[in-house]
């Protein structure tokens, strides 16, 4: 593990029984809150890229705390995946199942132009409900989705198999738990 990393999983705090009992959170507030901590992540993103990404997109809301800098660091745009209702104009929606519901989210229609060259970003990778939903987006979209990259992957939790079953398999973790 090279000195960035082992700083980011220096500064990724543990929370017992949060936002239930019996889950440990893994809560990314100290390594945002590290101007190092957060720079090394921001760089370990970028670094995970591959060549030619044309637009990075984050999905709300701690998604974006990472794909901005890391599209202002490929020399890529921004393109913010919201939940429903906070977009104006024309959007393409995708619901998801969560573990006790669903989720929505949403796109602009015209936020990506057809064949662009997509990175998506996030700080956790769990069940792949969130980055498939994403992935399905850009697919509407016209794009190309060539890489994820995420902060953290939650390996037990399998969301890595559930991306693969969409065809999403090219997926990289800076941490992987």
């Amino acid at each position: 593990m090279n000195a960035n990393r082992e700083l980011i999983a220096s500064l990724i705090r543990d929370v017992k029984d949060f936002p239930k009992p019996g889950v440990l959170f893994k809560d990314i507030t100290p390594l945002i809150a590290s101007a190092a901590g957060y720079r090394a992540a921001v760089e370990e993103l970028a670094a995970l890229a591959p060549p030619g990404i044309d637009v990075v997109v984050g999905m709300e809301a701690r998604g974006f705390i990472f794909a901005g800098p890391v599209a202002l660091e490929l020399g890529a745009g921004f393109v913010p995946v919201r939940k429903p209702g906070k977009l104006p104009g024309q959007v393409y929606t995708e619901t998801f199942a969560l573990e006790y519901g669903t989720e929505s989210l949403a796109v602009h229609a015209d936020a990506v132009l057809p064949g662009a060259r997509v990175l998506v970003i996030d700080d956790v990778l769990a069940t792949g409900g969130t980055v498939g939903a994403t992935a399905k987006l850009i697919e509407r979209l016209g794009a190309e989705l060539v890489h994820v990259a995420v902060v953290m992957e939650l390996s037990f939790l399998g969301g890595r198999e559930h991306l693969a079953k969409l065809g999403v398999t090219d997926c990289s973790a800076v941490l992987t738990i």
